[in-house]
């Protein structure tokens, strides 16, 4: 079957390369604009972009999915079908023109987690199963008729990073299945339980803090679904302290509050009080400096049994 692919950060690389390598044929590749980001505006390019080049396909750069001049290039490919993983809300106008339309990726259990961080919500509530969903876009975002779905279990050691990589290859799989059985007439689509819908928006900064309050279960659970970004965080003397794991370590202590710290022996570690039980810190990183251990941390920024984080 003829393709073209839409995609643009390292979770659709799999995919791409999968189809790639398939009897299926990819007619273009579209992606987004090279962007400056980061404290250094440096310029940011989709990871998409190499691989297609490396690939030897044919690769188109957008800003404006709408734009009459884009929309005549897609349709020139001649595609039956486009397949979308990780990119942008496509407008009819765009998911309109092949004539079996448009198949989207999704990294949950569709209804479930319709939105932009579905990998990073699901963690953070504390779920145990998610998993991959191929469906057909429609105009409203997420909501088209389900084609494929697959598990994949949690465990109490993933990190988003972690469950990302692991749905990205999975998602290669289903995506694979998908396009070959749409291909041969060998599937149903299956319309959305709206009842059971939940959103996962994106994530701002600001959604990263920690508060301390909450039980060490839930905090553990937050820093692990931010892990790493946009990466979880608590204030220390006006400045970020973002913490990337963190471990419970038993009843809390009834004369601490919440956020208040306890060193370790020796200085090695520190714990701090939850609402219920205590958090060791195991790794963290102070604003403008690299990720460490809690210990290397304490060389340099030593705390004191009692200050209080957040």
């Amino acid at each position: 079957m003829r393709l073209i692919f839409f995609g643009n950060p390292k979770f659709a690389l799999p995919s791409l390369e999968r189809i790639a390598s398939s009897s299926h044929e990819i007619a273009c590749v579209v992606t987004s604009l090279d962007r400056p980001a980061g404290r250094g505006r440096k310029l940011h390019v989709p990871e998409v972009k190499a691989v297609t080049q490396n690939l030897g396909l044919p690769l188109l750069q957008v800003d404006d999915l709408k734009a009459p001049g884009f929309l005549q290039k897609v349709a020139g490919f001649a595609a039956a079908l486009f397949i979308v993983v990780a990119f942008r809300i496509l407008p009819p106008e765009l998911f309109s023109i092949p004539k079996m339309g448009a198949v989207n990726l999704h990294a949950s259990l569709l209804p479930m987690y319709r939105g932009a961080a579905p990998i990073n919500r699901a963690i953070m509530a504390g779920e145990t199963v998610t998993g991959v969903t191929t469906f057909q876009i429609k105009k409203k975002v997420d909501t088209g008729d389900m084609l494929l779905q697959r598990e994949e279990q949690i465990s109490q050691d993933d990190t988003f990073d972690s469950l990302h990589d692991k749905l990205s290859l999975l998602g290669a799989d289903v995506l694979l299945e998908t396009i070959d059985r749409l291909e041969s007439g060998d599937i149903q689509p299956v319309p959305q339980d709206q009842s059971r819908s939940s959103k996962a928006p994106k994530l701002k900064p600001e959604d990263g803090e920690i508060d301390w309050s909450r039980n060490a279960v839930d905090i553990r659970n937050h820093i692990r679904g931010l892990c790493s970004s946009p990466g979880a965080y608590t204030m220390r003397s006006g400045s970020k302290l973002k913490v990337f794991s963190a471990e419970a370590v038993g009843a809390g202590n009834e004369v601490s509050k919440p956020g208040e710290v306890h060193t370790g022996e020796l200085n090695r570690s520190f714990i701090v009080a939850t609402g219920d039980q205590s958090l060791q810190l195991l790794e963290v990183q102070p604003a403008g400096k690299k990720r460490m251990t809690a210990e290397a941390y304490l060389r340099g920024y030593p705390l004191k049994t009692g200050e209080v984080l957040g």
